[in-house]
């Protein structure tokens, strides 16, 4: 990958991360790929370096660092031959606790970020529902006021690293669908503990295709008891709130595309150097190399569209000519773009290794299966086209 143009910050990030990925190497992550062992021991590596509280504020022991930073540190994670498996165990913790540290009070921040920050406590997401998918305005997890309490009921899905985590930012209607006068109205944020021994909460791991180190899960709340002081903000108002984090995740993930795609593209080349068939190595033929270099070309291209969202997210909050419209296309155009391109360098390099390729020992194979969540999660590409097409081009919705 080129490295001209970015800042000092970023360099840094990507020289410390790496250090601590190297202790790592594609084995660990096959051998964690193939058990389901969560990788514990990367997690308490990075919080012992400050890297969880990376865009958290300083003063909660946060680094104070942005989201250009931060992706740039998933990107390296991945890059490393972690791949989205390694970066995912930490994901949420850097972009789901954004909105947190924007909209909850002081006290709340106290309370709830420095534990997470130094690695004693750890947070998973959950937004998605099994009956609404995308539609996020219409999902039925019900929050409940009974006293000084809330009471959770309904159903979440794909819920990762819910078996390891003791925290959860949690999307829950406070208002009946039937109720609200405006759509992105009724729904509610908290961020509460997530105790498996307590009465109302049971977890199904889902058996995957890829990153099986991090678990996925189904969650059942059945009147499910949470603190009122719990509710991030306002209630009715989680939506707006939980959108903060939306724009963050999306230069997350495409940094990890790209980190996954440029690691599987060093392997295709160094495979193609050394491999020799009819007295030549593979990679001297056309029909390996240019199929090689498109693929380094549309990286590079998605790399460059990732750090100008990233910027652009980062600036929006000090430069109120940057709008949210404005941040919104540009990390929805490069979650598209890094997944495309880190899915197309992915097939490729297995392409490359022929028969080889559909081995596990040359790590390529792991990296195809994985590539396909960012091109799924955490919004498909067809709903960032008919995004594009609305915000962008002024198109009528379509959906």
């Amino acid at each position: 990958m080129e490295m001209s143009g970015f800042t000092p910050e970023q360099l840094d990030v990507r020289e410390a991360v790496s250090k601590i990925c190297s202790k790592y190497p594609d084995e660990y992550w096959s051998q964690h790929d193939e058990s389901g062992e969560y990788p514990h021991e990367l997690h308490t590596d990075l919080a012992r370096d400050g890297w969880i509280g990376i865009a958290l504020p300083e003063e909660l022991g946060g680094a104070g660092l942005g989201i250009s930073e931060a992706t740039m540190m998933l990107h390296t994670i991945a890059e490393s031959g972690a791949g989205i498996a390694g970066a995912q165990s930490i994901h949420a913790n850097v972009y789901a606790t954004q909105p947190v540290a924007k909209f909850a009070t002081q006290e709340q921040r106290q309370r709830m970020l420095p534990k997470l920050i130094a690695g004693e406590s750890r947070t998973c997401f959950g937004v998605t529902e099994p009956n609404t998918g995308l539609e996020t305005l219409k999902l039925r997890t019900v929050a409940k006021k009974s006293g000084d309490s809330y009471l959770i009921s309904g159903q979440k899905i794909w819920i990762s690293s819910a078996q390891v985590a003791t925290k959860m930012v949690l999307l829950a209607r406070t208002t009946p669908l039937e109720e609200v006068t405006k759509p992105s109205e009724g729904l509610s944020l908290f961020f509460i503990d997530l105790d498996k021994t307590s009465p109302g909460l049971e977890l199904k791991r889902i058996k995957k295709m890829g990153t099986r180190a991090i678990d996925a899960n189904e969650i059942f709340f059945d009147n499910f008891c949470i603190p009122a002081d719990t509710l991030i903000g306002s209630e009715g108002q989680g939506f707006k709130i939980v959108l903060h984090g939306m724009n963050a995740e999306r230069c997350l993930l495409a940094g990890e595309a790209l980190g996954l795609g440029y690691a599987a593209l060093k392997r295709a080349s160094t495979y193609a150097r050394d491999r020799i068939v009819f007295g030549r190595p593979i990679g001297m033929n056309q029909g390996i190399q240019h199929p090689l270099a498109s693929a380094y070309m549309h990286l590079e291209a998605a790399k460059l569209a990732t750090y100008h969202a990233a910027r652009l997210y980062d600036s929006s909050s000090k430069d109120p000519s940057i709008t949210q419209h404005t941040v919104g296309i540009a990390c929805n155009s490069a979650k598209y773009l890094a997944a495309e391109a880190a899915f197309t360098a992915c097939e490729r390099a297995v392409l490359t290794h022929g028969g080889m390729g559909y081995a596990q020992e040359y790590h390529v194979e792991r990296y195809l299966r994985e590539v396909f969540v960012p091109r799924i999660a955490p919004v498909s590409r067809e709903m960032i086209m008919n995004y594009i097409g609305e915000k962008a081009l002024g198109l009528p919705r379509s959906y």
